[in-house]
């Protein structure tokens, strides 16, 4: 059956149930009585169903039509919230944008874009927060996220952009390095100081270097410090406290200005996937559609 004839009388059904009664839908919809009264017959022929209990004076929705009409009005408001959305495209993205961050890359990384974002858009209000917990996007209202790491079985409401992966390097202090020595192969580093990532839990981050075939080959080393903030670490290793295996988006600043040297430059390794995840529903809204695109180009770096 054609799409077309599948909606025509869904309309005059749901104005009928609305009202109770066939005149007052035939009122509002600028129909005669005797027209809706037929569209509702001939649903109530497709369906295979009544829809309606009939009275003298008044209608009332068997239950299969009360579960029918809860049908046709999700369709209804779905098929107006898609229209009013491609309307959108043609205006100016404005009003409220949700965006949640990890903590350090967002701060460090993400923060200065989304800051030039806002000054060419300037009737958009961004609301910016920072967490590295998991975040139910839609439970909590999020438009756009920026996600370091695996983002493995996302619902079907949740769609996600692969922007690249983080690269890893060896990084010490001029000042531990002229203390300590440079280890010349990763199995020195366990004569050395290492400063390493941790949770809550004790738990620290292991490092591995990629090998030339590709595979991650761990790297046994017994740390010297565990820190749970990845901005602190970079600030123990600027002080000389040791060496540690950094996001090469993390220390770049440190590198520059020489606070930073790197080590082992041939032992590289790829850390954590980077994402952009967005409600799937919410695709289509020119605002979230221009900060997916910037920031799709912008941090395709890694």
């Amino acid at each position: 059956m054609n799409p077309n004839e599948r909606l025509k009388d869904l309309t005059p059904f749901v104005y009928a149930a609305r009202n109770g009664s066939f005149a007052a839908a035939a009122t509002q919809l600028n129909l005669t009585p005797s027209a809706i009264g037929k569209s509702v017959a001939r649903l109530e022929q497709r369906l295979g169903a009544r829809l309606f209990e009939r009275t003298t004076r008044h209608l009332a929705l068997t239950d299969a039509g009360q579960a029918y009409y809860e049908t046709c009005i999700r369709v209804l408001n779905d098929l107006a919230d898609a229209q009013a959305v491609l309307a959108s495209h043609a205006q100016t993205p404005m009003g409220r944008l949700r965006i949640d961050l990890p903590a350090s890359f967002g701060r460090l990384i993400v923060m200065p874009l989304l800051i030039a974002f806002s000054q060419r858009h300037p009737y958009l209000r961004p609301h910016i927060t920072f967490t590295d917990r998991f975040v139910d996007l839609v439970e909590e209202g999020v438009d756009v996220a920026v996600r370091i790491g695996g983002v493995s079985h996302l619902p079907p409401a949740i769609g996600s952009r692969y922007l690249g992966t983080e690269q890893l390097i060896f990084c010490a202090a001029p000042a531990y390095l002229s203390r300590r020595g440079e280890p010349l192969g990763v199995d020195q580093l366990a004569e050395h100081d290492c400063v390493v990532y941790g949770k809550n839990d004790g738990a620290a981050s292991p490092w591995a270097v990629t090998l030339p075939d590709g595979r991650r080959e761990p790297v046994a080393v017994a740390f010297r410090m565990v820190v749970g903030d990845s901005e602190a670490q970079v600030a123990a290793l600027e002080a000389g406290a040791g060496i540690a295996q950094m996001a090469t988006w993390l220390v770049k600043d440190s590198l520059r200005a020489g606070r930073l040297q790197p080590i082992l430059t041939d032992r590289v390794a790829d850390g954590l996937p980077l994402h952009l995840l967005w409600p799937t529903s919410r695709r289509l809204t020119p605002k979230i559609d221009l900060l997916l695109q910037t920031l799709s180009e912008q941090l395709s770096i890694l």
